[in-house]
């Protein structure tokens, strides 16, 4: 992300607004229709979904993290890893007019627990 871009949403000086306001409101909606957005992925009922975005000066970026919970007996990575994208397709949105160059990536699981397969922490 430019300097300009990081700026603008360091500044809340967006035009369409409150970038990741928008984009929390976003990945959280996304995480709930999950099932709808992925082909074979069971609709699941969530008990908790929390983003948390947060601006890195260096290299200008915006880092989103996304913690999914649901009572089911089964895993929500689909959920999690669909917030986070679809926050960071947010923000790319918002923003584009001040830097189209933007580069979404590194998307990740990093730890779960629960579900068929058990707990998981990235190394």
């Amino acid at each position: 992300m430019s300097g300009e871009a990081w700026n603008l949403v360091r500044r809340n000086a967006a035009k369409k607004g409150d970038v990741l306001g928008v984009a929390k409101l976003a990945g959280i909606q996304a995480a709930k229709r999950t099932a709808e957005l992925i082909p074979l992925c069971h609709a699941l009922a969530l008990s908790h979904v929390d983003l948390t975005l947060k601006l890195v000066r260096r290299p200008a970026s915006v880092r989103v993290e996304a913690t999914v919970a649901t009572t089911a007996p089964t895993g929500v990575e689909m959920e999690a890893l669909t917030a986070v994208s679809v926050a960071l397709l947010t923000v790319y949105d918002m923003v584009k007019s001040a830097d189209k160059t933007m580069r979404i990536g590194a998307i990740r699981l990093v730890e779960k627990s629960g579900g068929r397969s058990g707990s998981f922490r990235a190394r």
